[in-house]
């Protein structure tokens, strides 16, 4: 018995949800996509990726007017208005959100409001909730389906020791942006707690971040995080490497955390806010995933093929839940091969590499193989930088201790990765994974014909710089043997 039929049934519509399912009615099938909460997008759209990226924006073009004052434009101090930020930040995810279910109504994809769990490997019961996210749970449907496409993302990690206090927030927590704190402290010195911090610093709160590991922000090489460190040291009173927050307790003059480690500390410090930023663990443990047979990994995920099929055929899983980088573009893509597959097509996602950005100030950029995966994996590379202090356009810009740095295999000469410190690395990087995928080489790229003055042109001159032919930088011992 069921109360509802369909080709495929989309459990969770985040960027891989909605996109699986918008795919799936492209392509012909009647889809049902069950979704929680009271609007479309998930945790990137509504509380994540899209809200932090307008606050962000509003911090840079903040700091860029006091940065003018050397210039000759001169401003009075900010003015800030909490209540209007929210307001603009709450207007850009609602257009948005809006637009999505415009898309889902066009496509005739049936959205149901609720909480599904599987009942077996062809039934999901979801149990009904009303129209915002508080809202009780009034009833139970079945949801038949012939395919399945489980998009669940990810949730925070939580300390068991952090006190359950309005004080101690996650990433979401942070966005609501109820007041701004003079001193905060970020729990977790990764992308999203590095952003966060950007945000709240522009507001004027003083910055303290304790990582565990022995550096920022562990994906891209260290020496564009020096470069990012260098520019950000007026944000911070205490970066604590190599040291963990081990206890914390609520008063009434704030949250009071005590440390360990290298850096620690001798006594615990008052906090006015602090955001856990410890990462994120699919929730691959929620949805009942054993009554359908769908096997789960030690650490939560749903392990894939290729086709993004789990161990039960007929099932897919995309997104944070099925592997990582946790990362919104790769579950886009993962849901448009997931979609076609269930609608009887060929397609593999066959991806050489994901691109990965911090839209901190400056961004900071990176895709494919690094000079430290290259240590550690033993595989030879030649390196290609060009800095932007040649630059005419980071020059004027102000961005002059930017870099641009490709990453080449020494034996085949093409690109295997790079990376970009400095403004808008994030709009180019695109070019880089792109020539990743098409197997470019050097002269592939060097002999590209990019636009100036811009950023842009300074992925063509460390190209050049490989090959020891850019006339912008100092002579250069020549790469290529017939030169």
């Amino acid at each position: 018995m069921s109360d509802m039929e369909c080709d495929l049934v989309v459990l969770g519509a985040g960027p891989g949800g909605y996109s699986a399912a918008f795919r799936a009615a492209d392509l012909g099938l009647r889809v049902v996509l069950v979704e929680r909460y009271s609007t479309l997008g998930g945790v990137c759209l509504n509380v994540g990726c899209i809200p932090s990226k307008a606050l962000l924006h509003v911090a840079a073009v903040a700091e860029g007017t006091t940065a003018l004052a050397s210039h000759g434009f001169a401003f009075g101090r900010p003015q800030v208005d909490l209540g209007k930020l929210r307001n603009w930040r709450d207007k850009v995810v609602g257009k948005l959100t809006g637009g999505l279910a415009g898309m889902a109504r066009s496509r005739k994809v049936d959205v149901v409001r609720g909480v599904g769990v599987f009942v077996d490997a062809y039934h999901l019961e979801v149990a009904l909730t009303a129209g915002d996210r508080a809202a009780e749970v009034a009833e139970k449907i079945t949801v038949c389906f012939k395919h399945c496409i489980i998009a669940v993302g990810s949730r925070a990690v939580r300390l068991p020791f952090l006190p359950d206090d309005p004080r101690i927030v996650s990433s979401t927590g942070a966005l609501a942006l109820r007041e701004v704190p003079a001193r905060m402290l970020v729990i977790g010195g990764g992308i999203v707690g590095l952003e966060m911090a950007t945000i709240y610093s522009a507001l004027g709160a003083r910055i303290d971040v304790v990582e565990a590991l022995d550096g920022l922000m562990q994906g891209p090489d260290r020496d564009l995080v020096k470069i990012w460190e260098k520019r950000n040291t007026h944000r911070f009173d205490r970066i604590m490497l190599r040291t963990k927050a081990i206890s914390a307790t609520a008063k009434p003059d704030g949250i009071w955390v005590s440390f360990a480690g290298d850096a620690a500390p001798t006594e615990a410090e008052r906090y006015d806010l602090v955001l856990e930023s410890m990462g994120r663990v699919p929730n691959g443990d929620r949805i009942g995933a054993d009554k359908a047979g769908v096997v789960l990994s030690d650490k939560g995920f749903i392990p894939v093929d290729r086709q993004m099929r789990t161990n039960v055929p007929h099932i897919f899983a995309v997104g944070d839940v099925a592997d990582t980088p946790m990362l919104a573009h790769k579950a886009v893509h993962q849901a448009h091969v997931a979609a076609e597959v269930a609608a009887g097509r060929e397609s593999f996602f066959d991806t050489r590499a994901i691109p990965s950005v911090a839209y901190t100030d400056p961004e900071l950029a990176w895709v494919g193989l690094t000079e430290d995966d290259a240590m550690k994996q033993n595989i030879a590379i030649d390196v290609g930088r060009f800095p932007w202090a040649a630059s005419g356009r980071a020059i004027v810009n102000g961005c002059d201790d930017g870099v641009t740095k490709l990453i080449f295999g020494k034996e085949s000469g093409r690109l295997v990765g790079g990376g970009i410190v400095g403004p808008h690395a994030g709009d180019m990087l695109g070019e880089i994974v792109l020539a990743i995928e098409m197997g470019a080489d050097a002269i592939d790229i060097g002999k590209t014909v990019h636009p100036h003055p811009t950023l842009g042109e300074t992925i063509g001159m460390a190209a050049e710089a490989y090959e020891g032919i850019c006339t912008d930088l100092p002579p250069q011992r020549r790469k290529s043997e017939d030169l």
